[in-house]
């Protein structure tokens, strides 16, 4: 019989994750004696519902407590995250200055590299709320507030439902916190930059039968400017490239004709102090004149997070706990990104030659860069989250039973504020005609029928930055009426109902036979509105519709833990454990998933352990009611005569209309010459409300040793492989045109329009269920705590991740059917290794941590120069140029003291040695020249706690 005290009653978490030794326990031990506190004997881990005993090592599972926390210099749930050898690439980093849509500013973990929305977020048990794609911002959780982190590196769909294919990652709160801690944290890079301060104060009540802790937390991360890195400072393609690699767009407007009198047609810029209204003051512009874009541009993001977490929790009775976790959460996150890159001809928007500005006589097309007015976004997130829970337990016979009711209400509220985009009405209105009035200054319309200046702004676009004068962008007047202030807008809703029951329904030879039954309702809805402007297309930015939908799931499950055999020879215990959930979804239908685990311990030493799992992810909000978004796709159409493997003339072509001899017609309707071959007419993409889930199979296999001969010693090893089928996906233009006129699939050809020429004068390629993938690797974990020294305590914790295959489905040129293998690419790392030693000795304690990456591989952009070191590489029959790279090692360190005051001061840096990672010209999950998952300096950081 299990003995429990009011004071100590944890009852079971609706979502079923683990509350092994939360800190109610730990707190209720610090508590006097006279409180009779007893310790739990059944637990529950991370990844099943039923309690036991002995159950921390059943599957592949990292615990970081929050010690292991605070020996880190980082703020952020995703940054230490970021750091397991498993996590891959992250889905949206600091470093996608230039990411746009409603994700953008979050923290996102992604396991295995699975993609971040194959990874189930949890906190206390119960989801994270998601965005219309389906990402859970991990920034949402006040850093203070985490008690411990559970990352459940398996297939956990028949326990978790939805999204739970790579893993579970699991944040538990501190609860029954009695006392005040408050915290202060600052640092930056030794380059000076990206200063981060985080102030945190936690303070917590407990009383006989109940308790309340509230965290609250405010961290600000100054942004970085690529300008200020060596990597990101020259250029698209690194530090070294020349000007004649930057944008054509220079900050000094240019317009298309002959420069000067009787020169040649070129793209003519202003002579420094020439006249702009003299066409014999303009030369044809030169590579030294174009700009770089990356003077203008963050290399890292800006980040402000305010937050509050409150949990309330009171015994009712004995046997009954009332428990309620309360969460608010504000993010602001900053982008800049470089002016504008103008191009008149995009716009159909050329400078009149009725404009005051024009020195030819007649409407020409220009370019210049908007550098007077960086390109800005604000993106704030607001959470409101109230997860109240139900539970308690009760005696049948001899064996416990314990229940919960609960209901979850997450609300995420999206606010995203653009400036420096250009209002294409506006423009059409500054680039038309205009005159100098009789005050000398510049006004629109004729002096017959004039415009007044409150309604129109006259735009010079050929007078080069920094030049001031008529229409100079320069003109605060002129960039407001210019440049409006854009507003998207967004709100996600997830709601829950649950109710759980677990226990034993008998005692076996082997042990007690437990059971897990629940049931759960869940509501999904969302909606994101992009600006006016951006639905009408009428400015620069890029164009987007209104993406609104909803979903809701009835889901049921049952999970059996079954003792087999236990304390025999080669069987000190032999378990089974087997789950299945039954998800019923009121769009695409239902999807059975179970999990099937074995447990065997041949001695008391060494654990086998085991599992198979079915998994599903089903499509987000977005992947089914997303808006749809316009752009001008370069393809083949294998119904041209000249295109590579020209079908033209066969039935497929012959019944879609196209001419025999037809050739594809690009830009301007003009025949092309090159593929592939850009259409002249705008193509849409999309999302699909015809989606299925995506469907997963997993496998692990792996033993933990624990040699009595050295104590302390614990090692892991875990063989794992997914499969991943019907993947929500991109189609491309490529691929269905493929498919409908060469492999003859009618079904492909329903988005396709043709003009009377043959031309496609329109195509939709949404998204599919055409996606397949396999991966493949191994876990290595080695622990060890060295007996106390006369110099003090060693720790030692060495986790590597060894992938061995990352294969993903694809097509080649030919449109044949190939596997692409990835291991190697930036974030597909064949090797992930961190080595943490920590130390302490009375109240003086070190950190240090190593990170390993293996090297890496990226397609050549040339064959010049030494960039391709292995430009005769075949993959698929095909040539495939390749770059290597090699591995890459961070150091961090920290030290610390307990202060006799009960305090602890302590000092740190990350990246120690101002490691520098390699060029990277694919710039993977970056906007630059460089990987954006590394180190971009050194971090110095300095962190006060004070506890009362």
């Amino acid at each position: 019989m299990n003995l429990r005290t009011p004071a100590l009653r944890v009852g079971l978490l609706p979502a079923g994750i683990a509350i092994a030794l939360t800190p109610a326990f730990a707190s209720a031990q610090e508590q006097s004696a006279d409180q009779n506190t007893t310790t739990l004997d059944r637990i529950e881990i991370t990844g099943s519902r039923i309690r036991g005993a002995d159950v921390e090592t059943q599957q592949p599972i990292i615990t970081l407590d929050r010690q292991a926390l605070e020996k880190q210099g980082y703020t952020s749930v995703a940054d230490v995250l970021q750091n397991l050898t498993s996590a891959g690439s992250p889905a949206i980093s600091r470093a996608d200055a230039l990411a746009s849509g409603e994700d953008v500013g979050g923290y996102y973990i992604d396991i295995r590299n699975l993609g971040a929305q194959r990874t189930l977020v949890l906190m206390n048990g119960k989801r994270l709320g998601a965005s219309t794609s389906g990402l859970q911002d991990l920034s949402q959780i006040p850093f203070s507030a985490i008690e411990r982190i559970e990352i459940l590196k398996d297939g956990a769909s028949s326990i978790y439902g939805s999204d739970a294919i790579a893993g579970v990652v699991n944040i538990i709160t501190r609860k029954r916190f009695d006392g005040a801690e408050a915290s202060v944290e600052y640092g930056q890079f030794s380059n000076g930059d990206g200063d981060t301060n985080q102030y945190s104060l936690t303070i917590g009540s407990q009383g006989e039968r109940g308790g309340v802790t509230l965290s609250a937390e405010y961290n600000k991360q100054d942004p970085v400017f690529a300008k200020d890195r060596w990597f990101s400072k020259g250029g698209s393609l690194g530090p070294n490239t020349t000007p004649s690699s930057w944008s054509p767009v220079s900050q000094n407007g240019s317009w298309f004709g002959p420069c000067g009198a009787g020169g040649a047609d070129a793209w003519c810029t202003l002579n420094q102090g020439g006249n702009p209204n003299n066409v014999g003051d303009y030369h044809a512009i030169t590579p030294s004149e174009y700009a770089n874009s990356n003077q203008q541009m963050m290399l890292q993001t800006g980040i402000e997070r305010k937050s509050v977490y409150v949990n309330a929790n009171y015994d009712l009775t004995d046997a009954i706990t009332f428990n309620a976790d309360v969460l608010y959460n504000e993010r602001s996150t900053d982008q800049q990104i470089a002016g504008y890159p103008y191009q008149s001809a995009a716009f159909d928007t050329p400078l009149s030659a009725d404009s005051a500005f024009n020195p030819t006589g007649e409407d020409v097309d220009f370019r210049r860069r908007l550098w007077e007015v960086p390109r800005t976004t604000e993106s704030q997130l607001k959470t409101l989250r109230f997860a109240p829970t139900v539970s308690g337990f009760f005696q049948v016979g001899d064996h416990t039973w314990d229940w919960d009711v609960g209901a979850l209400w997450n609300r995420n509220d999206v606010t995203k504020t653009g400036h420096g985009d250009m209002s294409l009405i506006a423009a059409r209105q500054a680039l038309g005609a205009s005159f100098i009035n009789a005050d000398g200054v510049a006004q629109c319309g004729t002096a017959a029928n004039p415009v007044g200046l409150d309604a129109c702004r006259p735009w010079n676009p050929l007078l080069p930055y920094g030049v001031a004068g008529a229409g100079s962008l320069a003109d605060p007047a002129t960039q407001t009426y210019l440049f409006p202030y854009y507003t998207d807008t967004g709100r996600t809703k997830t709601t829950s109902y649950t109710a759980n029951l677990s226990g034993t329904i008998a005692t076996l030879p082997a042990g007690d036979l437990g059971v897990a039954v629940g049931y759960e309702h869940r509501e999904e809805q969302g909606r994101f509105v992009p600006d006016a402007f951006a639905q009408s297309g009428e400015s620069t930015g890029l164009a987007a519709t209104t993406t609104e939908g909803k979903y809701e799931l009835d889901e049921f499950y049952i999970e059996l833990n079954v003792p087999l055999l236990s304390d025999l020879p080669f069987a000190k215990e032999l378990t089974l454990n087997v789950a299945t959930r039954y998800s019923d979804y009121d769009n695409f239908g239902d999807t059975t998933n179970s999990k099937f685990g074995f447990t065997w311990r041949p001695i008391d030493e060494l654990l086998v352990r085991g599992t198979y799992a079915e998994g599903f992810r089903a499509p987000s909000i977005n992947d089914l009611y997303g808006g749809i978004g316009s752009s001008f796709e370069s393809y083949i159409d294998p119904c041209g005569v000249n295109a590579p493997g020209s079908v033209n003339g066969n039935a497929a072509c012959n019944a879609a209309g196209v001419p025999a001899g037809y050739v594809q017609l690009g830009q301007g309707l003009v025949p092309c010459s090159a593929y592939p071959c850009q259409t002249p007419d705008q193509f849409i993409s999309g999302s699909n409300p015809n989606l299925l889930p995506e469907t997963s199979k997993s496998k692990t296999a792996g033993i933990v040793w624990s040699p009595r001969w050295v104590e302390g010693l614990d090692i892991s090893l875990d063989w794992y492989n997914y499969k991943i089928e019907n993947m929500i996906i991109a189609d491309s233009v490529d691929r269905i045109l493929r498919d409908c006129y060469v492999l003859g699939d009618a079904t492909r050809c329903d988005g396709i329009t043709r003009a009377a020429d043959g031309h496609i004068s329109s195509m939709f390629y949404g998204l599919a269920n055409l996606g397949q993938m396999e991966t493949e690797g191994y876990d290595l974990g080695i622990k060890y705590r060295l007996p106390e020294l006369g110099i003090g305590q060693f720790a030692i914790d060495w986790q590597t991740s060894y992938v061995s295959k990352y294969d993903e489905a694809g097509q080649n040129s030919a449109g044949e059917n190939i596997t692409i293998g990835r291991v190697g690419e930036p974030g597909i790392f064949r090797v992930r290794s961190n080595l943490g030693v920590n130390w302490e000795y009375g109240d003086f304690a070190a950190a240090y941590n190593l990170r390993y990456y293996s090297g890496m591989k990226e397609s050549c952009i040339t064959l010049a120069d030494g960039w391709c070191d292995a430009p005769d590489h075949i993959a698929n029959g095909e040539s495939d140029p390749l770059r290597h790279t090699g591995s890459n090692t961070f150091h961090d360190l920290q030290v610390s003291w307990k202060a006799p005051w009960n305090a602890t001061i302590a000092l740190g840096a990350n990246n120690v040695f101002d490691h520098r990672g390699p060029l990277m010209y694919s710039a993977p999950n970056s906007d630059f020249a460089y990987y954006g998952g590394f180190d971009i300096g050194r971090f110095i950081y300095a962190k006060y706690t004070q506890r009362f």
